[in-house]
């Protein structure tokens, strides 16, 4: 089955230079060498996408689960980051899936596709040698659906790579404490440059290693590690971002903000 993207917008903003918020700006005023390369040394995205670099292949098929409309290509200054963040022509097809249809819109992928939550993706057994999903298991309601799911569509021995909010750590336990709707209006503030737009309920049911082993752990590897780096909520205030990279080198992993997963379909299933 073939399922063909409708010619997406051209992205509205074109410059790095007009890509730029003032959290970006806040990170090559606080570290000196994203003057030079756009993004800090200890970045998380470009940790974890390097990571994804290593296991793509040229003759590769991926699914992007939770594409949305790709707003990191709009969002993202650094050229090098956005590379990381494409893979389109880095592969030999992208597939992309969301539940809202903006999807269709999104630029870098080869195709896109529309799914109504608890419902089959659109996709046959076995399709995929990698899945990405970029800050999507903090959205999903239903985690042994998705974990069901995104292991059908998976070729045994292929790869589903996430990055999430750790359930534990400070971001997650103000967004639970904040109903889902005020979270726009506290994340325009919070974190500069952030568009109502891209801001979508969280319920946090995927988010700690525990849960991704049990709903995951049947039929495949699971490997993670957290992580607390550069500060992303913190207001646009130089001070507060520095109080917060202290808190980030003080916190015991089990309480990091972020977690990265990498699961691996056993060739058996």
């Amino acid at each position: 089955m073939a399922f063909d993207r409708a010619p997406g917008r051209a992205p509205v903003v074109t410059s790095d230079a007009e890509r730029e918020t003032a959290g970006h700006r806040l990170i090559k005023r606080i570290f000196p060498e994203a003057q030079v390369s756009g993004f800090a040394h200890i970045d998380q995205e470009v940790a974890f996408f390097t990571q994804v670099a290593a296991l793509l292949r040229p003759d590769d098929v991926v699914l992007d689960f939770g594409a949305g409309r790709g707003a990191w290509l709009e969002t993202e200054p650094s050229l090098y980051k956005r590379w990381l963040h494409n893979f389109r022509g880095r592969c030999a097809h992208v597939d992309g899936c969301d539940v809202d249809p903006v999807v269709k819109d999104n630029p870098t992928l080869d195709a896109a596709a529309t799914f109504a939550p608890g419902e089959a993706l659109p996709y046959p057994d076995n399709r995929f040698d990698l899945i990405v999903s970029r800050y999507v298991f903090e959205h999903l309601p239903d985690p042994e659906w998705a974990a069901r799911e995104l292991l059908r569509v998976l070729r045994p021995g292929g790869w589903i790579c996430a990055l999430t909010p750790n359930k534990w750590g400070y971001v997650a336990l103000a967004s639970r404490l904040l109903p889902n709707r005020h979270h726009a209006r506290a994340l325009s503030s919070v974190q500069p440059g952030r568009q109502e737009r891209d801001v979508f309920p969280t319920v946090y049911r995927l988010n700690r290693p525990a849960d991704v082993r049990r709903h995951f752990g049947h039929g495949a590897d699971v490997f993670h590690y957290s992580t607390s780096a550069v500060p992303s909520y913190h207001f646009g205030s130089a001070l507060l971002f520095r109080l917060l990279r202290l808190v980030h080198r003080l916190t015991p992993p089990p309480f990091d903000v972020g977690l990265r997963f990498f699961i691996r379909k056993r060739e058996a299933m």
